[in-house]
């Protein structure tokens, strides 16, 4: 009876030790199967906030690329524009060459004109000077006298003298003579007078050269050729062998002009007819 008891507490235990292991056994069993159910809700809420994050870098970057993209059609129409600027500026740069060319031309071609005319201009200047030139009188000094002669009656004393000058007495004597007859009045009748006197001596025809000479003697005693137009007298008188006619225009010259240089070469000829 005894050992009955000792077998049901044996047994007793037993079950009580088997059912506390199945007690820890489905406590463990449920402790590990909450553990698990706790470590999907993480799981997901992680992957709920990844999905978030992702879904607001992508609208983000949908944002930036759309501002870039709107940035790149801004910078592209900017560089239409300028595009378009520089080909404007291009053909305004172009057109104003051209327009530079032709004022650089125009200006050219005004310069052209302007010296044409003031080559005209002178010209006009210069023929108007030279008519009135030919119609001015002009003043002249001859002799110690000043007087005012036209332009063609002194280009005619001026010819005439000239051909005295190269010894053409023939002609010189001939437009001399001309000279005195067309001018009585000018003021270079004296000079011309004695030159044409000049003129006739030396082409030998004494008689004329006296008759002029002493004209000049006779309407200008004052003038600074008279004493010369004495001795000029006497000296054709000589060549005509009149020597009598010689010896008293050289007194009459020593008497009137005796301090001439005249008086002098009239002194040495007169000792020379004595002689």
């Amino acid at each position: 009876m005894a050992r009955r008891p000792v077998r049901a507490l044996a047994r007793a235990g037993v079950l009580a030790l088997a059912r506390a292991g199945v007690l820890a056994l489905a406590l463990g069993t449920l402790g590990s199967a909450q553990a698990g159910l706790f470590d999907d809700d993480e799981a997901r809420k992680a992957i709920l906030d990844l999905r978030a994050r992702i879904t607001a870098g992508d609208e983000a970057a949908k944002v930036r690329i759309n501002e870039l993209a709107a940035a790149q059609a801004q910078t592209t129409e900017q560089l239409q524009q300028l595009r378009r600027t520089l080909v404007e500026l291009n053909a305004l740069i172009e057109s104003q060459r051209d327009e530079l060319a032709r004022m650089r031309g125009a200006q050219e071609q005004l310069l052209r004109d302007v010296a044409e005319l003031q080559r005209k201009q002178r010209e006009s200047v210069a023929g108007v000077e030279e008519r009135l030139r030919k119609i001015e009188p002009q003043q002249v000094t001859l002799d110690g006298k000043e007087f005012l002669v036209d332009p063609e009656e002194k280009r005619a004393y001026e010819e005439a003298i000239a051909l005295l000058r190269s010894g053409d007495f023939d002609r010189a004597a001939s437009a001399l003579g001309a000279f005195t007859r067309r001018y009585p009045g000018s003021g270079y009748i004296d000079s011309a007078r004695f030159w044409l006197g000049n003129a006739l001596y030396g082409k030998r025809d004494y008689k004329d050269a006296i008759a002029t000479f002493r004209t000049l003697v006779n309407s200008a005693p004052d003038h600074p050729r008279a004493a010369e137009a004495l001795l000029a007298v006497a000296n054709c008188q000589v060549e005509m062998k009149d020597i009598k006619g010689a010896r008293r225009t050289l007194d009459d010259l020593l008497k009137t002009y005796p301090k001439s240089e005249a008086a002098a070469a009239g002194r040495e000829r007169l000792g020379s007819l004595k002689g």
